[in-house]
């Protein structure tokens, strides 16, 4: 049996963790979110899910990996008993759906990196996006053939994310420096050059400006809950296994702290680059900025293509620093995704991590060529629908039911706050064992309901049915794998 690998320093650790909270969705996802759900005042909820679920579950999962020693599924049935196991493969394979897709979207920024030196996109960029560069086919029954360029940059992006595991988890630690920093420092030209633009302090109003009877609104609640959730990488596996890595007398709630923090600041600043920039195009345009902000991948590659194109000067070299910032915010979260379902059979059954790795990049590329198709798209968003809304938000829910009852919420606040300089209260116990589960227990059945009653989305029916199918396989794998005897430590 290999020694298991330690982080070479705390800063390591702690801006792995960070890392792999911050990806794509910080940039396009939380600033439309803050929009739309009463802008300025959609951080109270924000922050007090923050504090009542995003922090707690953390440090949940932090100390779990760290007093197991062992990545998801081991650290349930070491921790909490072997009849809970299946929670953790169950994590793991929510997490391969994602890292099976999220390449995809970097695959995206590559191409577009290279395109920004032309400009390639013109005048009409969601015209480009979607029938030049995407070329998507008639809906998801209809795959069409592969993007060639986007299974190139699929190809590259899987070489860079193998490249920065298969040295150990101390060159990971090496590798975040650049990584995590890199893209703090390109946003913080973003946000100057955003700044100085005209019509920026409109697009900041529209971003702030507080709407306080959305405070009134359940859904602008549960939004909060939602984006503080996955914008942590929670339920994923990954911070447990990095926790794993920690040695036997490192702090816990301090790091949740610090990485919660740091993540959320990031979402919170980004908003100022995106927001004062679709002031600038609205004005630009004529128009209002509620028409130009755009949610998801058509902020990142239809609207944010339209402003570089817009700049009054250095426009490629903005739209180059732009992209470079979509990729290095993806890699840490990318091989974050990849790092937990390498570590869930290596411990188990003792693989070594030298073939296991490369096998589970080649598997990722592989299934990712369906992504690359003409028709990829839309699977990419019912994946990605699917995953995030019911089965990180089930894992969630069992992980809480797991601590809090079965194995008790005061033990394991007790043995945070013997390692921890930050003592942790009663508090923690409350939300572990009622806030969180309630909440996330309150967003599953909601998103059912809706899922019931009208479909995802205008895609057909069956769609509905496929996505659910997986969900079922996921956990049916989860059971099997659990039931497995692993290898005698």
């Amino acid at each position: 049996m290999e020694e298991r690998e330690r982080w070479g320093s705390r800063a390591g650790f702690i801006m792995a963790s960070i890392g792999a909270a911050i990806g794509l969705g910080n940039v396009w996802r939380f600033p439309y979110i803050c929009y739309a759900n009463g802008g300025g005042a959609f951080l109270i909820p924000y922050f007090v899910a923050l504090i009542t679920a995003g922090i707690p579950l953390m440090i949940l999962e932090f100390a779990l990996g760290r007093k197991a020693q062992a990545g998801a599924p081991s650290a349930f049935a070491r921790i909490v008993g072997k009849k809970t196991e299946w929670i953790g493969w169950l994590s793991l394979f929510a997490v391969m759906l994602i890292f099976l897709y999220y390449p995809t979207i970097m695959a995206w920024s590559v191409n577009y990196a290279v395109h920004s030196a032309t400009l390639r996109w013109g005048t009409d960029t969601q015209n480009f996006f979607y029938n030049h560069f995407l070329q998507t086919s008639g809906g998801p029954g209809i795959l069409g053939g592969i993007r060639w360029p986007i299974l190139a940059g699929l190809a590259v992006v899987w070489i860079a994310i193998y490249l920065c595991l298969f040295k150990g988890i101390k060159a990971v630690g090496k590798v975040v420096m650049w990584t995590v920093t890199i893209p703090w420092a390109i946003l913080v030209i973003m946000v100057v050059r955003g700044l100085t633009l005209p019509g920026a302090v409109d697009g900041l109003k529209f971003y702030l400006t507080p709407d306080f009877t959305a405070l009134l609104k359940p859904n602008v609640w549960l939004a909060a809950y939602g984006q503080v959730f996955f914008t942590l990488s929670l339920a994923m596996g990954t911070l447990i296994v990095y926790s794993s890595y920690l040695p036997k007398k490192s702090d816990i709630s301090n790091n949740a702290y610090i990485a919660s923090l740091a993540n959320c600041g990031t979402s919170f600043f980004a908003g100022f680059a995106v927001f004062s920039t679709l002031g600038y195009l609205a004005q630009s345009m004529g128009v209002g900025v509620p028409e130009v902000a755009k949610s998801g991948l058509g902020l990142a590659f239809v609207t944010y293509p339209t402003v570089i194109r817009l700049l009054p000067f250095c426009a490629p070299f903005f739209g180059i620093l732009f992209f470079i910032m979509l990729l290095t915010l993806g890699i840490d979260s990318a091989f974050s995704q990849v790092e937990p379902f390498v570590a869930g059979f290596t411990d188990k059954w003792h693989f070594s991590k030298k073939w296991a790795l490369p096998l589970i990049c080649f598997f990722g590329f592989l299934v990712g060529v369906l992504f690359t198709t003409r028709g990829g798209f839309y699977w990419l968003d019912i994946v990605d629908y699917f995953t995030c809304t019911f089965g990180l938000c089930l894992v969630g829910f069992l992980e809480c039911v797991a601590i809090g009852y079965i194995y008790k919420a005061r033990k394991m606040r007790e043995y945070v706050n013997e390692v921890s300089e930050f003592k942790i209260g009663k508090w923690w116990d409350v939300m572990i064992m009622i806030v969180t589960p309630a909440i996330l227990g309150i967003s599953f059945v909601w998103e059912l309901i809706k899922l019931v009653q009208n479909g995802y989305g205008s895609y057909p029916r069956w769609t509905s049915f496929v996505g659910i199918g997986i969900l079922v396989l996921i956990i049916i794998l989860s059971f099997v794998l659990a039931k497995t005897k692993g290898r005698e430590e």
